[in-house]
């Protein structure tokens, strides 16, 4: 599976309320339950006026299918070419 990030443009979507969140994310996993395919949410962060997320699936297609079965917008998805962290610096340093 490859791993995607996904943009989505909600207007107010740092003023959602956690009962608001939770209502969404049961939304999004039986979304996830119905495309029959491997697909997994992995998290998803609010920012202003987007909320960002980042999900496991085989194309783009699914990601998209995703988002059409929620009501979701996604309105970009990328692949995640690479990922690094504060550990990244310490690997390069031992070779």
């Amino acid at each position: 599976m490859q791993r995607f990030i996904i943009e989505r443009e909600i207007d107010g979507a740092a003023g959602l309320t956690q009962e608001d969140l939770a209502t969404i994310a049961r939304t999004s996993n039986e979304a996830v339950a119905s495309l029959g395919v491997p697909y997994t949410w992995v998290n998803s962060y609010v920012a202003g006026d987007k909320i960002y997320c980042v999900h496991e699936a085989e194309d783009a297609q699914a990601i998209l299918e995703h988002a059409r079965r929620g009501g979701f917008p996604a309105d970009l998805v990328s692949v995640v070419a690479n990922e690094f962290g504060p550990h990244t610096a310490e690997l390069a340093a031992a070779e």
